[in-house]
């Protein structure tokens, strides 16, 4: 006889609520106990089960997977609701499925299956499947009727942010009709945005971007809803349309040569019934200082926000040293770092082609198949996001070698030996039209760092799963070098993270100056686990303690609640919220950006005090959209003396040495000869000229009309700059040394009695042969560029050496005298003339 052991100790007895009793409770749980920190967030969940809105913060590879799980399982034990789990994508929800089958808990991937409508499994799947127009879950205004969900649980919360945004982003692809339709429409505004941003453009410059202006796009939108809306099926609008219909009119359109973006202030998220009225949504996030996206994107309470759940001490990451080359010593190049990541994949610890040691696992991660291709000679393997779960099982196999992971720094969990040194090559740049002008607008805004701090610490977690793991990590390049150093960028990492940093910059020290050999000797002792160094590495994490509050900007509770304001048909109340937050900035360019969006609501209500508001934007952030009437070019005057200018510019801007050269540093890495970063270089010219002491401008950004960039050389001359970084030609095109000459003339026109210089910056200094050169031009070339950076490095060096004399207007005019840095020598020393095609 076979016992049915369903009807025995049954009973009538109540199910298990308690995360932590749930748990003890699996008949296949893998381990016998949970970690304690799981267990603390656990309790702390409980005893706000009834929040709407729960922020859970743990370290990486501090167990949120399981913790989320036995949350969304206490929550369909109790009948409170369907339970959803949604991860980032498809890769890592398979990983959770598999975590889940291993702890002995139902769950299914399709919202269609019987055991989750009848609340007997928890539903697994993607942020993607729940948030799009042709949702499933149902869409507000469709005539389906919404699932109703007992529980959300959205695991690496801060990741699927891109997700939401992406889904309420409608982009119409350029080859589309409507495109060439509503780009004709807005012409003449576009336009008068930006002359040049507009012909860019037109000649299939994807790197340009110019928004449609608010009041012509309020306007006429129900002129561009007549043209969409016959498309609303189509497979390029399909799942996003639904989404932003109706909230069209308040919709910023931004236009580049790949296609038209259009996306409201905030993702209008009550779309979305199944998510905006579960009872309970849970967000399992990194231990980020800012989760104020958490309100703007998805709408949850910020008051709940800010007091996150998290474990008793934040102890629980794994071993980490943390190095940036460049900060260690200026000479060390990142080829150099490669060939050693190279040599360590192969167990060549000492660098002299003969293995010493175990070969193991170097994992990196690149922002762009452009940077993966500089680790081509010494890579094993390259993965990109469709390839990545082969590789990463690869990895946790065995032995691989030198991987590299393109555009993914979050969800890769690489623990163990899968990766014992992991390497970031940089972070992922904004892609989309309207992250592009909020970077240019609001370059060093919390905002801005704390998006990129977040993605570089989630890079940095992919090694170390849990806190009994271990792994180097270095970061390449300057800008990497700066937020380890930069104390505005470390004040928005976790604080373990902040911890390791620390200590990780005291090993630094030791080895300043030194070569690779003391690079190598530095991560033995982290990879071969020297007692001195765990013992210093566990002691600088054992009183850390997580904040018991998170950071929620007063002016993202503003911008979500103005747009739901503006949303139900209340642009005048939308426009006295954003006020209020107005009112209390302190940072100008912050609140020119707010203004800016106050206008566009204003401009519902009265459009002459809408252009009115813009006017004064302009004067707070020079990078907002200009009013209709337009502004006249502000005349620039240049410093009295240039190393005057330089020294209060170089006092204010760095605190000590090393930020100095990091930063310096950090701007020359931005010049670059690459036609996807144009305006990075725009911008990095832009600081290089404050670096030296002039007065440095980029009119085209702010008038739409003359140079790339101006410099005031002195009183009466004038280096008028156009970039061509992004150039492939094997010569200088006609329309180039055009508009070359309409900047001069522009300038000329603009500072009567001012000679102008003119300069172009392009890969080659030969004309066209149809092409005739601008009078007096100079052509700053790869080889002039590369001595120019050289010069300009040595220069910060000689400052921030010794006693640091960043500061001293002398010291620094003799550096810009002996480098030929001054008004006088710079364009003599690294520019030349252009050559014709017969040779002169």
């Amino acid at each position: 006889m076979v016992l049915d052991w369903s009807k025995i100790g049954a009973g009538d007895q109540e199910p298990l609520l308690r995360p932590r009793e749930i748990y003890a409770a699996l008949p296949s749980k893998p381990w016998a106990y949970l970690r304690q920190e799981q267990g603390e967030v656990l309790e702390g969940w409980f005893r706000r089960k009834d929040d709407r809105d729960v922020v859970i913060k743990q370290n990486t590879g501090g167990g949120k997977t399981v913790a989320g799980l036995l949350i969304a399982q206490s929550t369909l034990n109790e009948g409170v609701g369907k339970a959803v789990y949604l991860a980032p994508d498809t890769y890592l929800a398979k990983q959770v499925r598999r975590e889940a089958g291993r702890l002995g808990l139902a769950t299914v991937d399709d919202p269609a299956d019987i055991a989750f409508r009848s609340q007997q499994a928890i539903l697994v799947t993607t942020f993607q499947k729940l948030i799009n127009g042709k949702s499933v879950f149902g869409v507000a205004g469709d005539g389906r009727e919404a699932i109703d969900l007992g529980i959300v649980v959205v695991d690496d919360a801060h990741a699927a942010l891109a997700t939401t945004e992406g889904q309420f982003r409608l982009t119409i692809p350029a080859s589309h009709s409507t495109y060439t339709a509503i780009t004709a429409l807005f012409a003449a505004d576009l336009q008068h945005q930006s002359a040049k941003g507009w012909s860019d453009i037109q000649a299939d410059d994807y790197t340009a971007a110019v928004r449609i202006p608010f009041w012509s796009w309020a306007n006429r939108h129900s002129e561009v809803m007549a043209l969409l809306h016959p498309h609303r099926l189509e497979d390029d609008f399909k799942f996003e349309w639904p989404l932003i219909a109706d909230k069209l009119q308040l919709c910023a359109a931004t236009v580049t040569s790949k296609g038209l973006e259009i996306r409201p202030p905030c993702p209008p998220i009550g779309m979305i019934p199944a998510f905006a009225r579960a009872r309970r949504r849970v967000y399992l996030t990194a231990t980020l200082a800012d989760d104020s996206i958490l309100v703007t994107d998805l709408d949850a309470d910020p008051r709940l926000v800010a007091h996150p759940v998290t474990p008793g001490s934040a102890s629980d990451l794994g071993d980490r040293m943390i190095l940036a080359p460049v900060a260690l010593n200026r000479t060390l190049d990142d080829e150099a770092v490669r060939l050693l990541a190279w040599q360590f994949a192969r167990g060549d610890r000492n660098g002299d082609n003969t293995p010493d040691a175990q070969p193991i696992n170097v994992v990196v991660l690149v922002p762009s198949q452009r940077a993966a291709a500089a680790w081509a000679p010494y890579a094993d393997r390259t993965h990109y996001v469709g390839g990545l779960e082969a590789g990463v099982a690869e990895l946790k196999a065995g032995h691989v070698g030198l991987v590299v992971l393109v555009n993914k720094y979050d969800g890769v969990d690489l623990p163990g030996d899968a990766c014992r040194l992991l390497i970031l090559d940089g972070v992922p740049r904004p892609m989309d039209a309207m992250e592009r002008r909020e970077a240019l607008a609001l370059a060093n805004s919390p905002t801005r760092l704390g998006r990129e701090v977040q993605r570089i610490e989630q890079g940095m977690g992919r090694g170390v799963r849990d806190s009994d793991d271990h792994c180097a990590v270095l970061l390449l390049g300057a800008n990497l070098g700066v937020a380890t150093h930069d104390p505005l960028h470390l004040g928005l990492f976790s604080p373990a993270t902040r911890a390791q940093l620390a200590l990780s910059r005291d090993v630094a020290q030791l080895i300043q100056g030194q070569g690779l050999d003391a690079v190598r000797v530095a991560l033995e002792a982290c990879l071969n686990r020297q007692p001195q160094w765990l013992e210093r590495s566990r002691r600088a994490l054992a009183e850390i303690r997580y904040a018991d509050t998170s950071v929620v900007r007063p002016e993202s509770i503003a911008a979500r609640e103005a747009f739901d304001l503006a949303a139900t048909g209340q642009p005048r109340a939308a426009a006295d919220r954003l006020q209020q937050a107005i009112n209390s900035m302190e940072d100008p360019a912050l609140r020119g950006w707010f203004m800016e969006q106050k206008a566009a609501y204003l401009h519902l209500v009265d459009p002459v005090a809408a252009q009115q508001l813009l006017t004064s934007a302009v004067n707070e952030n020079e990078f907002v959209l200009k009013p209709a009437a337009g502004i006249a070019p502000a005349k620039i005057k240049a410093a009295a003396v240039q190393a005057r200018a330089a020294s209060e510019f170089l006092a204010s801007t760095y605190q000590n040495g090393m930020t100095l050269v990091l930063g310096v540093r950090a701007l020359l890495e931005e010049i670059v000869w690459d036609e996807e970063r144009t305006d990075d270089a725009e911008a990095g010219w832009q600081r290089l000229g404050q670096h030296l002491g002039f007065t440095s401008t980029r009119p085209e950004k702010l008038y739409g009309t003359g140079p790339d960039n101006l410099w005031a050389l002195s009183a009466d001359r004038h280096a008028v700059t156009e970039l061509k970084t992004g150039c492939t030609t094997d010569s200088i095109a006609k329309k180039d040394l055009d508009q070359l000459g309409g900047s001069v003339r522009w300038d000329v026109e603009q500072h009567p009695g001012v000679t102008a210089l003119p300069v172009m910056v392009h890969p080659r200094r030969d004309l066209d042969e149809r092409a005739i050169a601008v009078q007096g031009m100079r052509v700053v070339t790869p080889e002039k560029l590369q001595a120019l950076k050289q010069a300009v490095v040595a220069y910060a060096v000689a400052l921030a050496d010794g006693q640091g004399r960043w500061s001293d207007e002398q010291a620094i005019a003799t550096q810009l005298a002996h480098h030929k840095l001054t008004a006088g020598t710079l364009f003599q020393t690294y520019a030349e003339p252009p050559r014709t095609a017969s040779g002169a």
